[in-house]
């Protein structure tokens, strides 16, 4: 929903904590060897396209809010077109984005609501999001996460971090839809 950006984005930074380099996270790994990191949710690899250059690990730890948060609306946001979700599946849409990527989101988007999973909103997807009960959507929306997240090869490591995300991500989306 159009309104809903700043509030999911706050959510989504205070899930996403300080600076991180555990190199278990596949996240964390550089395309050119380099040992990567996260800051505020944002690889440092993701920050680097965003910016054009690279960046350092400590270039990474003095980024702020305010720094990532143009990379999170252009990026997730707007990649899963959060101005045009149901209340609620927007910020748990967004949410996803940034854990598995806009492209996924999208697709399981289009799970929940029994549309074509190719990742495009096309005028059938956004059709059947608006037609749809904002609940329901939402409990499919979080089932097919944790099946995702279950799928994973390194779910033993994050698992449960996982899945307590999406109950508190549900929990939240529920209270947005009302």
């Amino acid at each position: 929903m159009k309104n809903n950006f700043e509030q999911s984005f706050n959510l989504v930074i205070k899930s996403e904590g300080g600076f991180t380099n555990d190199q278990r996270d596949k996240g964390n790994h550089l395309a050119d060897g380099r040992e990567g990191c996260t800051m505020l949710g944002c690889t440092q690899a993701n920050w680097e396209a965003y910016v054009g250059h690279q960046v350092t690990q400590d270039d990474m730890k003095k980024l702020t809010k305010d720094d990532v948060k143009p990379l999170y609306k252009k990026n997730y946001w707007d990649a899963v077109m959060g101005d045009l979700l149901l209340s609620g599946l927007d910020y748990a849409a967004f949410d996803f984005a940034i854990n598995a990527g806009s492209n996924a989101s999208r697709k399981m988007v289009q799970i929940a609501v029994g549309v074509n999973n190719d990742g495009i909103f096309g005028p059938a997807t956004l059709k059947a999001i608006q037609n749809a009960d904002a609940k329901d959507v939402l409990g499919r929306f979080t089932s097919a996460k944790i099946k995702f997240y279950q799928s994973l090869s390194n779910f033993d490591v994050y698992g449960k971090g996982w899945l307590k995300r999406c109950a508190d991500v549900q929990q939240i989306a529920n209270e947005m839809i009302g």
